[in-house]
């Protein structure tokens, strides 16, 4: 069974849950930008949870589909459509061949995640089905999809639950504007108290320019910098290091102005010091957060983040109970 795209939408790739192991040779995790919604996903029409789909921003493709199959979307609310009737998000739905499942209009978060009975069956490579666009790596043929394209779709292994939905309180999103942890340090000596603190004070808002490989932040006070002498390999601004490699999730702030998030298709390092790192379990949140919304950073030590990691881990137990029961 296959996929055939008749739009593409705005940015669609093929995503699973990525690629470790390679970071440290200059190729980033990729995988999907919301891991939780990913998964669920998944679950919901009985594939592994980390199984191949579809990853959309802001605007949902068009797919013809050439045999029936169960699908199910989750993350962006991105309301789906067969034949032009609506269905429901985070509930699986049957598709039959020759359907088109097409999407309505965005109404809240940035990227949805298609699942289909069987999985995305593009080619492994390096472990994992995931696009990385900017290494034309992954997925299909490395790269977004094209109008024309057309997609091989996996053997079903387990029969999806009829109608099965993720419970309303499981449903995680970003609201309308989340705090994100994070764990000072790296580099946190390199500006003063005072900058520190406004950094967690103030309200910052998602720039135009933010993606897989970082989001953006503006709107906060500048930082100010520690007074030094530049070390020899490092840039002459005050924000610039000996270069370093940068965490999944690290803040780095150029010139001390806008936060640039690190995310899952993020250079492995560089030159720009680094406030400290969005924990894990609020990775996922930026990935929903659109241009212009209003986030806030919030300072969190080592319990609290692996403790914020556990509770993410058991929503996802929580998942597989309630679609199993």
């Amino acid at each position: 069974m296959a996929l055939e795209i008749l739009k593409p939408g705005l940015s669609t790739t093929v995503q699973d849950l990525g690629r470790p192991g390679y970071y440290h040779l200059g190729i980033p995790l990729s995988g999907g930008m919301d891991r939780y919604a990913l998964a669920a996903a998944n679950l919901l029409v009985g594939n592994d949870e980390g199984d191949a789909v579809l990853e959309a921003v802001f605007l949902g493709p068009e797919i013809r589909f050439g045999a029936d199959a169960t699908v199910a979307v989750t993350g962006a609310d991105l309301p789906p459509k067969v034949d032009g009737a609506e269905q429901p998000t985070w509930t699986a739905f049957t598709v039959k061949a020759g359907q088109v499942l097409s999407f309505g209009f965005l109404k809240s978060g940035a990227r949805a995640y298609v699942a289909v009975s069987g999985g995305i069956d593009v080619p492994v490579v390096l472990g994992s089905r995931s696009t990385y666009p900017l290494g034309a790596l992954g997925g299909h043929e490395g790269r977004a999809l094209k109008s024309g394209d057309n997609l091989p779709v996996g053997t079903v292994r387990r029969a999806a639950q009829p109608n099965a939905s993720v419970p309303e309180a499981l449903r995680r999103g970003p609201g309308a504007s989340p705090v994100l942890r994070v764990l000072p340090g790296l580099y946190w000596h390199r500006i003063t108290e005072e900058a520190g603190r406004r950094f967690f004070e103030d309200t910052w808002k998602v720039a135009p320019e933010a993606d897989r490989i970082g989001y953006r932040f503006r709107g906060g006070r500048p930082l100010d910098f520690v007074p030094r002498e530049q070390p020899f390999g490092a840039g002459s601004d005050p924000s610039n290091i000996v270069d370093s490699c940068y965490p999944y999730g690290s803040i780095q702030v150029p010139g001390g102005t806008e936060p640039i998030v690190l995310h899952r298709d993020a250079v492995s390092g560089g030159g720009y010091f680094m406030i400290g790192t969005v924990i894990s379990a609020d990775m996922d949140l930026i990935g929903q957060l659109q241009p212009h919304q209003s986030a806030r950073f919030e300072a969190v030590d080592m319990p609290a983040a692996l403790a914020a990691r556990k509770d993410r881990a058991r929503m996802l137990d929580e998942v597989k109970a309630a679609l199993a029961g």
